[in-house]
């Protein structure tokens, strides 16, 4: 693995509160700034660290032509791509799996400049990026496959479904997951036989640049993948409305934007959009484990996860014991902006998001809310940090209980039975992600069934759906559209075509015969299908 990619400055006053400035090395930012499709004297915007505050680097902003430009390459490109055999798209890809590992401490470094997140929870990244680049690789060949149908007349039609690239796939990044969010979506996609045009978020376009090198090293064929820079109502939307399939990670209200734009279109797009995330602890749980991963679930990346818990639902049975377990191990939590192991929470990304998270708790502690842990930011640390907060009595008068907060603040409610728990996570217009500990399996099972949510986990809290690649992950009603991973998540970016040959005989009468007594003779097939359980 390389050696760690910056280094942090001396402060100038040692009694100085806030952290010193970590540096990027100029040579990489200039490196990097020549993977953006941008004018030769492009305007640049400031990379800044949300750990500090500090500049991090320069990096050029795109025009609307160049991501007219970056279609026209991408485009060119894609059609020699797409005539590559699938095995050799994959060993592309099977290389970027080990790149990543082989840059790991660079890309670490990246990822904590840009989100602010902890080194622990910045390595899920890497696993992520690994894992999915590992499936699809694997599988590719598999999902896309031409597959004999049944035919219309069993023999006498011969039947095959096969799959095209859509040509050039449009993807719009957030900025929570830097790495993750950048690579993940292009994967299978690529695999596809796509190319693809990225706008990753001006926050963390560090990060997915790099990545993007990692992937130019891997082998991927020169303009296959464009990359853009800019705002989203500008430079992202560009991107969406040029491309041939829309893949979309942000909020709801964006989303719908998103959706209606493809819809006029007759586009098809995947979003993956907001959430309001339950995880409910039964009487039976085990309580200690329990509190361990509620610890993890809800303040992973300072609680800036789609999928993480912002409710946690509490059998009145065990409701105070948990609590006692749960609330220690929060105040227990160490919080900071070191780019080493061992912090368990890191910063909030921006000024916009520590305000709406003050803002949601100070509206519940006005309205009667119990602050149970938290409730207030931490400027020694950086400037955009804020404790891991826990609140009770949380009602509907309370932006918090409906709203997405995204960020370090959970609820809790408590409940007696399991049928109010699941009436309790299932009301919310989001359906993303949720959460059941028990001890008996099969009961999980059956209370994770009736949780309207893409995903639902059994004794986690969001990993284990999230890193099983096989199965689609996505969400319900206002929290998206579409599928990432499994045979859904390359799916979409094809075009499904039926060639269906005909022998001997049409599906229609021959010359000579009688079309009343064709007809008589297709019912008699027909029922004999039937009889024969032929679909």
């Amino acid at each position: 693995m390389t050696e760690s990619l910056v280094a942090q400055t001396e402060s100038s006053a040692p009694s100085e509160p806030s952290p010193a400035p970590y540096v990027v090395p100029s040579g990489l930012a200039v490196r990097l700034a020549r993977r953006v499709v941008a004018p030769a004297r492009a305007e640049t915007q400031a990379s800044v660290s949300p750990l500090t505050g500090g500049h991090l680097a320069d990096l050029p902003v795109s025009t609307i032509d160049s991501v007219d430009h970056a279609y026209r390459s991408a485009r060119e490109a894609q059609a020699r791509w797409a005539s590559q055999p699938i095995a050799a798209r994959a060993r592309v890809l099977l290389r970027l799996h080990d790149l990543v590992f082989r840059n790991q401490n660079e890309l670490l470094d990246l990822i904590q400049l840009e989100s602010g997140k902890t080194r622990g929870q910045a390595f899920e990244e890497i696993l992520d990026v690994a894992g999915v680049c590992r499936h699809y690789a694997r599988k590719a060949e598999h999902y896309l496959k031409p597959r004999k149908r049944l035919g219309a007349i069993p023999v006498l039609t011969q039947t095959v479904e096969l799959r095209h690239p859509k040509g050039v796939v449009g993807v719009v990044a957030p900025w929570n997951y830097p790495l993750s969010m950048s690579v993940t979506d292009l994967i299978p996609a690529l695999l596809a036989g796509n190319a693809v045009v990225v706008r990753p978020d001006e926050k963390s376009a560090l990060t997915a640049l790099r990545s993007f090198e990692l992937l130019d090293q891997a082998g991927l064929p020169e303009g296959l993948l464009q990359v853009v820079l800019g705002d989203g109502p500008t430079i992202g939307k560009a991107v969406l409305d040029r491309a041939d399939y829309v893949m979309f990670t942000g909020s709801t209200a964006t989303g719908r934007t998103v959706a209606r734009d493809a819809g006029e279109r007759l586009v098809g797009a995947s979003l993956e959009l907001g959430g309001k995330n339950a995880m409910y602890i039964a009487a039976d749980a085990n309580l200690k484990a329990a509190a361990d991963c509620a610890v993890r679930s809800v303040f992973s990346s300072a609680g800036q996860l789609c999928i993480s818990i912002e409710r946690l639902i509490l059998h009145e049975a065990i409701a105070d014991e948990f609590l006692t377990h749960f609330i220690k191990r929060v105040r227990a939590m160490k919080i900071g902006p070191d780019l080493a192991w061992g912090n368990t929470m890191g910063s909030l990304i921006s000024q916009a998001q520590l305000d709406k998270v003050t803002e949601h708790v100070e509206d519940a502690r006005a309205k009667g809310a119990t602050v149970l842990a938290g409730g207030r930011a931490r400027p020694e640390l950086g400037p955009y940090f804020y404790e891991p907060t826990v609140l009770e009595g949380v009602t509907a008068a309370m932006t918090c209980r409906d709203e997405e907060t995204f960020g370090p603040v959970v609820s809790v409610y408590r409940v007696s039975t399991d049928d109010e728990a699941v009436a309790l996570a299932n009301d919310t217009s989001y359906g993303l992600n949720a959460s059941v500990f028990t001890k008996d399996i099969s009961r999980g099972r059956g209370l994770a069934a009736r949780i309207k949510a893409g995903t639902v986990n059994v004794n986690e809290g969001y990993v284990s759906a999230w890193g099983s690649n096989g199965s689609p992950m996505g969400g319900m009603r206002q929290s998206g559209v579409g599928r990432r991973h499994g045979a859904e998540g390359i799916w979409k970016y094809t075009e499904s075509q039926t060639v269906a040959v005909q022998h001997l005989m049409p599906i229609a009468p021959t010359k000579g015969v009688p079309e009343k007594l064709w007809a008589k003779s297709m019912v008699l097939g027909l029922k004999a299908m039937k009889a024969g359980r032929i679909s």
